[in-house]
């Protein structure tokens, strides 16, 4: 797939795409004047307010719906900032086609279904307007990316993917970051522009400035941040929001960075590194190629005498093992335990095909 870069249909801006505004668009008067003071800060391209929410639970506030569309329409009119609300099937998508919105976005609940992310796309079919796509709320990359393909088989390439975080228990933030995925989709596709929402993988506003920063550290290509002008009385996720002022605090005080830049005596001394992770790296594979021959005779032997592949106690025992290992080694715990729930994942895939392989080899000879 490829996608068009954001210079080409939102013309140069300096440093990182900005998307502000409130996470719910409550009213007429605090929509434009969250809009005036995000303005005034300078720092953002685009004006984004939720007109239709997917709560949870019912009985919440679940946006003003087309009222609100009115509202955008007003701010790019005053203020020269471009639009975008969130859509979640067709009847959403005809509403703000009709009243202007500049970009859409598909939301995290809505990239798990795929049928309302085809919905979309067919409704779209032949209508050149950008649209973002958040990553769904569990950590399935393929499902993050058939969403994507979904919206690029409409013809659409001006397609922008939001990293909002997983949902997970045990981390201190709202969604956990799992920051390798973003990067895995940026290196399956090298053209595809991701930013990031740090506002829902925060969760709260104090944990906003380091998401941000971590964003950047990994080049990210912008930031969605929920602002509003009194984020205490929110009607929707007031604990993750900030004002126009903090926005603006933030963003004139993160650590942005360059991706290269021509120093001989640099690029020297990154060789000389990297020299030394590509022969850790070559010892790494051969050790896991060493395992998996391990895993595999582990395997024969619970076929022959009948046990399951999948050892619950066996497995945790192991992780937790692994983990003090690596802590002791100073290597922290979730880097160490997401890296052996992928290998614990692959070994018992592996088990179970051979195991069905030798089962279907036995039933012939019989």
């Amino acid at each position: 797939m490829d996608f068009l870069p954001l210079k080409n249909w939102l013309g140069d801006i300096e440093g990182p795409l900005l998307i502000a505004g409130p996470c719910s668009a409550e009213s007429e008067e605090q929509v434009m004047e969250t809009a005036k003071q995000i303005k005034e800060a300078g720092q953002a391209t685009v004006f984004r307010a939720g007109i239709w929410k997917p709560r949870t639970r019912p009985n919440c506030f679940e946006g003003v719906g087309e009222e609100g569309l009115k509202w955008l329409a007003k701010v790019k009119k005053e203020y020269g900032l471009l639009t975008c609300c969130e859509v979640a099937n067709a009847r959403h998508v005809e509403l703000a086609l009709k009243h202007g919105v500049d970009i859409l976005w598909i939301g995290a609940r809505t990239t798990a279904n795929p049928f309302s992310v085809q919905e979309i796309a067919d409704r779209l079919h032949g209508i050149d307007i950008p649209v973002m796509v958040k990553n769904p709320i569990s950590a399935d990359l393929p499902l993050w990316i058939g969403a994507i393909e979904r919206i690029h088989g409409a013809g659409i390439n001006k397609i922008i993917a939001i990293h909002r975080g997983f949902s997970s228990e045990g981390s201190k933030y709202r969604n956990r970051p799992l920051w390798r995925i973003p990067i895995e989709l940026k290196s399956r596709f090298p053209s595809l522009p991701i930013i990031c929402d740090p506002s829902h993988i925060a969760g709260k506003r104090s944990y906003l400035k380091e998401v941000c920063q971590k964003a950047m550290d990994v080049n990210t290509d912008g930031l969605m941040i929920e602002t509003h002008i009194c984020p205490n009385e929110a009607l929707s996720d007031a604990a993750q929001q900030v004002t126009p002022e903090q926005l603006k605090e933030i963003m004139t005080t993160l650590d942005l960075k360059v991706e290269y830049i021509e120093n001989k005596d640099f690029e020297e001394q990154l060789d000389q590194y990297r020299t030394i992770i590509d022969r850790i790296d070559s010892e790494i594979i051969e050790a896991l190629k060493q395992r998996m021959e391990a895993v595999d005779q582990i395997g024969r032997i619970k076929q022959k005498n009948h046990v399951t592949v999948l050892q619950r106690e066996r497995m945790a025992d192991l992780i937790q093992k692994r983990m003090k290992l690596g802590t002791s080694y100073g290597l922290k715990e979730n880097y160490i335990k997401e890296l052996y729930d992928i290998i614990h994942s692959e070994s018992v895939k592996h088990q179970t095909e051979l195991i069905a392989t030798i089962g279907k080899k036995n039933k012939k000879s019989s």
